[in-house]
């Protein structure tokens, strides 16, 4: 290489102007010179790395996909999935104690003795920081920082009473003529600055509840507490995360459930048992349905859940002709098994026991699919 620079560039103008062939010649050198640098460069910079640029890197859509369903939407653990997790799922909010390290590895490897499983195989290094990251700074951030611990602190104390646990605010009045304002509204988001909510701490709302706290607490605290409603409280609603960007349109180890691509016409024989020899138990699967997918499929199992309107694509309707067309028990039992690449639909099989599975989906099937079906033969 060296030589080939010198070659290049070592020769006077002079006698390369005289020597019309030396002088393509060297353009050639030179040309070369550049190709190569340009290829090792391009190699050490993608060197184990996907083609997705950095740029293409959404911690807010991979959090969303791969750990709101047991760490909640705003990362406190309160998920529909909490309560068939021991240990339950990781509360962010409260834990100051997790290092950034710390959080990269129990995402790379997993975490024994919990449902925390490991992600390498779905996710790069890069995906795992930024979600570290986007975790600690939009979840912990009250946890890490001191002040809005003790914002938080006062703010249970004296506020919560009124505008809610979450800023909610209320319906009706609540020790005066209007209702508690909610915070965490749009409006809120728009009419109220920093400066206006601490004079409102310290002074009151003549007309309202809003009693003045000026005489109970130092500055410091009212501007401490006032900074976690909007550090926390004050957060804009969660974004449509599409459901079809789930897993980053990688298969990785969970297979898609095998949902047959049939006409409506085309029925699917309903006769089919539990696989693996498994028999549903329909009450102890309609309890563990309604606590955890009645959010999404809804009660009546229509897809019309609290959570449907912002799903893309909408959840299953199973009460619909073609869902009692195509769905039998072992369809049913394998959806909720391995999930559904593409959608919101989770991977079960990652919290639940086949017998637990086995449960809900014949729940599923007798409720909604084949209202009053006797149970398989055993």
């Amino acid at each position: 290489m060296r030589r080939l620079i010198q070659f290049a560039h070592g020769f006077p103008k002079s006698t390369i102007m005289n020597y019309p062939l030396l002088s393509r010649l060297a353009d050639l050198v030179r040309f070369t010179l550049i190709c190569v640098v340009g290829f090792l460069a391009a190699g050490d910079s993608h060197a184990g790395e996907r083609p997705a640029k950095r740029s293409e890197i959404q911690p807010a859509v991979i959090y969303h996909n791969y750990c709101s369903v047991c760490h909640g939407d705003r990362g406190d653990g309160r998920s529909r999935a909490r309560s068939s997790l021991n240990p339950p799922p990781r509360d962010f909010t409260t834990a100051a104690d997790l290092g950034r390290e710390a959080m990269i590895a129990s995402v790379t490897y997993g975490k024994a003795g919990t449902a925390m499983v490991a992600w390498k195989t779905q996710l790069s290094d890069r995906e795992i920081e930024a979600v570290v990251d986007y975790i600690r700074q939009y979840f912990m951030i009250v946890a890490l920082d001191p002040r809005l611990q003790r914002g938080k602190i006062l703010y249970a104390h004296n506020c919560a009473v009124c505008h809610g646990e979450r800023g909610q605010g209320s319906t009706h009045a609540v020790g005066g003529p209007q209702p508690p304002r909610d915070l965490a509204s749009p409006q809120s988001r728009a009419e109220l600055s920093r400066g206006r909510m601490i004079v409102s701490v310290a002074s009151g709302r003549p007309g309202t509840a809003m009693a003045a706290f000026a005489d109970r607490m130092p500055a410091q605290d009212i501007e401490a507490v006032v900074d976690y409603v909007r550090t926390a409280l004050m957060v804009p609603a969660l974004d449509a995360i599409s459901g079809v960007r789930a897993h980053g349109g990688r298969s990785g180890d969970i297979a898609m459930a095998p949902v047959p691509k049939q006409a409506p016409e085309v029925r699917a024989d309903m006769s089919l048992p539990m696989p693996k020899g498994l028999h549903g138990n329909a009450q102890k699967g309609g309890g563990f349905y309604n606590a955890n997918c009645a959010t999404c499929h809804g009660i009546k199992g229509d897809g019309k859940g609290p959570r449907a309107y912002f799903i893309n694509p909408k959840p299953r309707n199973f009460v619909a002709s073609e869902s009692r067309a195509l769905l039998n028990r072992p369809v049913i039992y394998a959806a909720t098994s391995m999930g559904k690449l593409g959608t919101e639909m989770s991977a079960w099989s990652k919290v639940l026991t086949e017998q637990e599975i086995a449960d809900v989906a014949e729940y599923v099937f007798s409720k909604f699919v084949r209202p009053g079906a006797k149970p398989a033969d055993k």
